[in-house]
């Protein structure tokens, strides 16, 4: 009998709201690294998360792949959009809809503000009336744990008001929300592993849960640290960091894996980005990874 072992699917999802900065490398390196240093037969695939069409600059999404091809970081199938997949978010969501695990919310952020910044449920109780004003969709926290299990940061624990808050998946200007659609993708794509930035890391716990709900095979979860320019300054295009491409390949690419707890030796410095990730791939380890929010940029350069 032969046994078919999973394949380990791992995602880089950039934003294409500028140029690919240092921090998004980082992410990318230490994702693509996980995918392919792990597995053999590992696949990593890259997806443009332009779901928040008003953040979109036209142009970065081609920019950002060629960025990444310029640092041999090639992935295994063709990129997808969240821009075309609207159809697979807008059927889950009548889903959910249908199911009643979600209603509509007319509470406004200064509302919310008032309240110490989360939401108490105010809406899930009134009764459905007839709306002539754009609404947000909120779903009942269901399931949602007060932890979860990290590959770098191991046991992480979040603020039971958080775990236990309707969160937005379904914005007042009709765009989804990044928690439904980053999930709905992860499923839609059969990702094993997710590896991103520490600034997602409370948010996990709510993801887990939605994941939950479409498939009951929950990927694995690992945080990197955030790269920043000075402390609680993290490198964003939002921020203006620079683009990459103004520093050397083989020195950004170094300055990542050293950032990420794995120093390539001296003589590779001058080597290629080709040579650099071929040395990383054979020693890489996510436990070697520094278990810290951020680390300051002007450390590696």
């Amino acid at each position: 009998m032969t046994v078919m072992l999973s394949r380990t699917r791992g995602r880089f999802a950039p934003s294409p709201s500028g140029p690919l900065h240092f921090g998004s490398l980082v992410a990318a390196v230490g994702s693509y690294l996980q995918a392919k240093s792990t597995d053999p037969a590992g696949q990593w695939l890259v997806r443009i998360e332009d779901i928040d069409t008003p953040r979109t600059v036209p142009g970065a999404a081609s920019d950002i792949l060629r960025t990444l091809e310029q640092f041999g970081l090639f992935w295994d199938e063709t990129e997808v959009y969240q821009s075309q997949r609207i159809e697979l978010y807008q059927h889950h969501f009548n889903q959910l809809q249908s199911q009643q695990q979600i209603y509509p919310c007319q509470c406004n952020r200064a509302r919310i503000s008032q309240l110490g910044g989360l939401y108490d449920g105010y809406c899930r109780q009134q009764p459905a009336t007839d709306r002539t004003e754009p609404v947000a969709w909120r779903i009942k926290s269901q399931q949602v744990l007060p932890y979860f299990y990290d590959g770098v940061f191991g046991k992480v624990e979040i603020a039971p008001q958080l775990a236990q808050e309707d969160y937005i998946i379904k914005r007042r200007d009709g765009l989804f929300a990044y928690q439904l659609v980053v999930v709905l993708d992860d499923v839609d794509q059969k990702i094993t592993e997710v590896v991103r930035g520490a600034d997602l890391l409370t948010m996990t716990p709510r993801q887990q849960a939605l994941f939950q709900l479409f498939n009951p095979k929950v990927p694995s979860y690992a945080h990197l640290p955030l790269a920043v320019s000075a402390p609680g300054q993290k490198l964003s295009k939002q921020n203006h960091a620079t683009d990459i491409r103004a520093w050397p390949l083989a020195q950004s690419l170094t300055a990542a894996l050293r950032l990420l707890g794995h120093p390539p030796p001296i003589e590779l410095g001058a080597e290629s980005c080709d040579v650099i990730l071929q040395w990383a791939r054979q020693n890489w380890q996510l436990h070697a990874v520094p278990a810290v929010m951020e680390v300051q940029v002007d450390a590696f350069r």
